[in-house]
């Protein structure tokens, strides 16, 4: 709706500047205005858009004059009216004042009593049908008939009555005011019972609050216009502006005809929400089996009113205007309408071809159909207001197609605009492309067990290539379009070059923080999710990376901002796999085997585990007995993990080997030199040379002396 009220608004602007234009080109302009010769297309040319304009604005200026006309034929209409009103007021005629008014008091007062008397009869015969069991439940035939039997009725048959007792008066003043009024209002009670019984139909489901709006505030407003519209349609007849003057009647026609323009023009103002919702409403079943209809009447409930104020405009001019063109004016503003209600319904079938289209594409998975779609559609909106346009200047009398060629205003205008035109469509175009790419690339596929996922530096990369493109697409759109609107974009291309100059020398941080980044980004050093610890001592996830600053999230769940330019060195502990590397140290009295034994057998464990083995690459690789010390014997393995299951791992290797070695009578683990550590009794088999151990057996160190 927004882009057709624009359209409208362009349209008569561009209209009224060719009008002045072409008028400045007639055969009726002085020879030395015809003889100048053409100074100014060339600096339009090269002013571009906003030259052209300038120029044509001055050139409009220049062109336009003071139309006194108009304030001249309404002077001497105005002086024309009193002289009649003076004539009718002084000139002596044959009867007298009295009985003058006596004629309009008997016929006004004949219409009163008939339209009062079939008044009371049509209520009391209303309220006597209302109460039929037919109608007894029925809301709307109840008010139906409130309005027909008291006032449609009365007002259609008091008015002959009237006419025909005015055949036994005198042709008089009095009696032709008399029959202005009863006609008027008649007029405007049959137009308001009329309308407000038309309303009362609607009078149903979710229309209940609208319908009492209207019949609420639109009574009165619409009893004033068409009283307003018979008086003044009555005081142009030739009898009665024979008997009262034609200038007279004329002027007050034109007042009524103008109030009840400008009170009809306001009633839809003010009554187009109420009136948009009795359009726009529909039964469920009608709006789910007819979309497009739904769709249709929303887009006409929000434009409804606009083709009447269109209407009001016009009959206003016209109203206004003393020329011999009315009917002409109101042939284009019917015209106008027509052309209006058309663009609306096109438009809003190429929107639902168009969806129906979309959709289909989105179920196909084709985004770049998709998007397309949508670029072509809006190119052919674009399309149709310009169409629009040039339909309504031709309406109207005004060609913009010869405007933008034989013009050199025009041409200008036409060249800067196609220019312009091209360079967002272009833009456009580029844009979509690479975008709908780059969401494409992003998108996470549907199945995840057959489809490719995107990796984590194309994550990190992509999101920063996208915002890099849009910035450069902008840069680039904005100073073709300045210079395509005459604006000189040399200094400012110095000056913004110098300013980066002064910006890059007083921010070298900055840069070396950007291009540390972009280099680290490019190498795939690290990617967003990865575990990594920089030399800074931070540690974390990589939750983020900008085109400046470094993202993690710690242990704790603190998050880190570390400058790219801080970053030497990098450990990431997140890529392609890690190690779950075990050291396990026992006591010489050990039996190495059966430790090694114990270690495998907790290494099946975490291979045979339905969680943990999704974490694992391979099997245990045992390297037995690494190293001996004071403490005890070093025993080492190691599995190899997905980057990350290596914790997991190593935490529930070291809770089975501990309890396998609590459990073994052979393995015990060392501890740190000196010892002090009580022995368990053995109850295995050992060999019987041996001298029996004594309960509570110590290990002693050689420097300690003995104890008993």
């Amino acid at each position: 709706m927004f882009k057709f009220k624009t359209a409208i608004l362009l349209g008569l602007l561009l209209i009224l500047g060719s009008n002045v234009l072409q008028a400045a080109t007639l055969p009726g302009l002085p020879a030395t205005t015809a003889a100048t010769p053409p100074a100014h297309p060339e600096p339009l040319v090269q002013g571009g858009l906003l030259g052209a304009i300038s120029s044509s604005i001055d050139e409009i200026q220049g062109k336009l004059d003071l139309n006194e006309d108009l304030l001249d034929a309404w002077r001497l209409r105005a002086d024309r009216a009193a002289d009649e009103v003076d004539q009718l007021v002084n000139h002596p005629s044959a009867r007298s004042n009295w009985s003058v008014a006596r004629d309009f008091l008997l016929l006004s007062g004949v219409w009163v009593g008939v339209f009062a008397l079939l008044w009371l009869l049509g209520g009391m015969l209303a309220k006597r049908l209302c109460q039929h069991r037919l109608l007894l439940n029925r809301e709307r035939g109840q008010a139906l008939l409130g309005y027909v039997l008291p006032y449609t009725i009365p007002a259609l048959i008091s008015l002959p009555l009237t006419l025909y007792v005015s055949h036994f008066l005198q042709v008089s003043a009095g009696r032709a005011l008399a029959l202005c009024f009863a006609y008027a209002t008649s007029s405007g009670i049959f137009a308001a019972s009329l309308m407000l019984s038309l309303v009362v139909l609607f009078n149903a489901g979710h229309k209940r609050p609208a319908v009492r709006i209207i019949l609420q505030h639109s009574p009165q407003p619409l009893f004033l216009i068409g009283f307003l519209v018979a008086l003044s349609d009555a005081l142009t007849s030739p009898q009665i502006a024979h008997q009262l003057g034609g200038n007279l009647t004329g002027s007050i026609a034109v007042f009524t005809g103008l109030t009840a323009t400008i009170t009809f023009g306001l009633l839809v103002l003010r009554m187009r929400r109420p009136v948009a919702h009795l359009i726009r409403i529909l039964p469920l079943a009608q709006r789910l089996s007819q979309p497009a209809l739904r769709q249709s009447l929303r887009i006409f409930s929000g434009l409804w009113h606009w083709p009447i104020l269109l209407m009001v405009l016009v009959s206003v001019i016209n109203l206004i205007g003393i020329g011999d063109d009315n009917q002409k004016v109101l042939r284009c503003a019917l015209f106008t309408t027509i052309l209006l209600i058309a663009t609306v319904v096109l438009s809003t079938m190429l929107r639902h071809l168009f969806k129906s289209r979309n959709e289909m594409a989105a179920r196909r998975s084709s985004a770049y159909k998709e998007r397309f779609l949508s670029l072509s559609h809006a190119l052919l909106r674009i399309a149709m207001a310009i169409v629009f346009i040039d339909v309504l200047g031709r309406i109207w009398g005004v060609s913009l197609f010869e405007f933008a060629v034989s013009n050199s205003v025009g041409r200008a205008i036409s060249d800067s605009l196609s220019r312009i035109g091209l360079i967002f469509l272009v833009t456009w175009m580029v844009w979509v492309v690479l975008d709908t790419a780059i969401q494409e690339t992003l998108k996470p596929p549907v199945n995840k067990r057959s489809a490719h996922q995107p990796s984590t530096r194309v994550k990190t990369i992509l999101p920063l290539l996208r915002n890099a493109i849009k910035i450069i697409l902008v840069v680039i759109c904005a100073i073709t379009t300045m210079a395509n609107l005459g604006i000189n974009v040399a200094p400012f291309l110095a000056g913004a070059g110098v300013v980066g100059l002064a910006i890059g020398f007083g921010s070298q941080q900055l840069v070396q923080d950007v291009i540390t980044g972009l280099f680290i980004i490019i190498e795939d050093t690290l990617s967003i999710g990865d575990w990594v610890v920089l030399d800074s001592g931070h540690a974390g996830t990589v939750e983020g990376l900008t085109i400046r600053t470094l993202r993690l999230r710690d242990g704790k769940g603190f998050v880190h901002s570390v400058p790219f330019g801080q970053i030497k060195a990098v450990t990431n502990q997140s890529r392609q796999f890690a190690y779950a590397f075990f050291s396990v140290q026992v006591t010489y009295d050990t039996d190495v085997d059966k430790a090694i034994e114990l270690i495998r057998e907790a290494g099946r464990s975490i291979t045979d585990d339905p969680f943990l083995k999704y974490n694992l690459q391979g099997p245990l690789d045992v390297f037995g007995v690494d190293k001996m010390d004071l403490n005890g014997v070093v025993l080492t393995a190691q599995f190899r993990t997905v980057s990350g299951g290596q914790y997991a791992v190593s935490r529930a290797f070291n809770q089975r080997l501990k309890k396998l070695v609590d459990n073994s009578p052979w393995v015990h683990f060392a501890q740190t030199y000196p010892q002090q550590v009580l022995l368990a009794r053995r109850h295995a088999d050992e060999p019987k040379e041996e001298a029996p151990v004594p309960e509570h057996s110590s290990v002693l160190l050689p420097d300690q002396p003995r104890t008993q």
